[in-house]
């Protein structure tokens, strides 16, 4: 597979999982403010530092409210983070390999782009937010369906499933170190029924609750820590994202599961080992802040090892 082939198409599917999470951010922070009118304006700043543009926000923004959160990180254009942007750039992407994905999936995500544009030019999300993006949501589990079901799982599929897997990872650690440290500031606030409310929403924006509770009796921080990072089964726990991630890795590759040929696989498997050992006592004594930024370094790392090795291969 060309190089140029194997980036766009790992670019794409980040991109939507990241157009995905998103809503599914700014959701969950509607109903918050649903549930808690009282704290509403202390949830929308958290969201911005969930996302890591809160200076770039400050700056042509200022106050961090509802109205203006939305707009940034749904339609603002000159956000590349936006909802709206990082679309253009996965249709972008899309477009340059209309010959290696199915017709369906390029139509599906052209047609997602322009539902998301053709929203930016009306007031309808702020009257009804929660089904805009809910629709966001849905369009998204569409285009994984129609890709999924249509596109050979070769070379070229596997670098879509690594892409959005590990894109997922990243932003189910973004989450949980912002509602862990940011989001309930004050100590008498832990087991009170507002705490209850924001560690439910912490997990429905993963869709997380239901499967959760299934598993747990109650809402308990510890337990939430566990399932969002250590769950082998749970599809946006961290370790089942780099368990399934390094299977599409050594796919590619043609390595055997276990062994590292490239830096890629090396830093990959590393990095699934090190959850391997652990719990979810040590990651609290540890720091969840701090583990948390080791680990999405090491996520970065990673996508720097992948574009090496895949990508832009430098002589030896």
């Amino acid at each position: 597979m060309l190089s140029r082939v194997a980036d766009a198409i790992f670019w794409m599917s980040r991109y939507v999982e990241r157009a995905e999470n998103l809503a599914r951010f700014i959701d969950v922070t509607i109903n918050m403010q649903i549930d808690t009118p009282g704290q509403a304006g202390d949830q929308w700043e958290p969201l911005i530092n969930a996302t890591g543009d809160h200076e770039e926000f400050k700056e042509r923004y200022g106050e961090a409210t509802a109205r203006n959160v939305i707009n940034f990180l749904t339609f603002d254009r000159d956000n590349p983070n936006s909802i709206v942007a990082v679309l253009r750039a996965a249709r972008e992407n899309a477009r340059s390999i209309r010959e290696t994905i199915s017709s369906e999936s390029w139509e599906q995500l052209n047609t997602f782009y322009h539902f998301v544009r053709d929203a930016a030019n009306g007031d309808q999300i702020h009257k009804a937010p929660g089904d805009f993006f809910a629709e966001v949501k849905n369009r998204s589990h569409l285009l994984n369906g129609v890709t999924d079901g249509t596109m050979s799982h070769g070379e070229g599929w596997h670098f879509l499933n690594m892409g959005r897997l590990l894109e997922r990872a990243d932003k189910t650690s973004r989450i949980l170190d912002v509602k862990y440290f940011t989001l309930l500031p004050r100590v008498e606030d832990v087991g009170s029924p507002i705490d209850y409310l924001q560690w439910s929403a912490v997990l429905r924006s993963v869709s997380g609750f239901e499967t959760y509770r299934k598993r747990y009796h109650g809402i308990d921080v510890e337990q939430i820590v566990e399932f969002l990072i250590l769950d082998r089964d749970f599809p946006r726990a961290i370790k089942y994202c780099l368990i399934h991630a390094d299977e599409s890795l050594h796919e590619i590759s043609g390595s055997l599961t276990g062994t590292f040929v490239n830096p890629a696989e090396q830093c990959l498997g590393r990095l699934r080992a090190e959850l391997a050992y652990r719990d979810v006592r040590s990651i609290i004594n540890q720091g969840l802040h701090e583990f948390v930024d080791s680990l999405q370094t090491q996520l970065n790392q990673l996508g720097d090892a992948i574009f090496g090795t895949f990508i832009d291969p430098q002589p030896v």
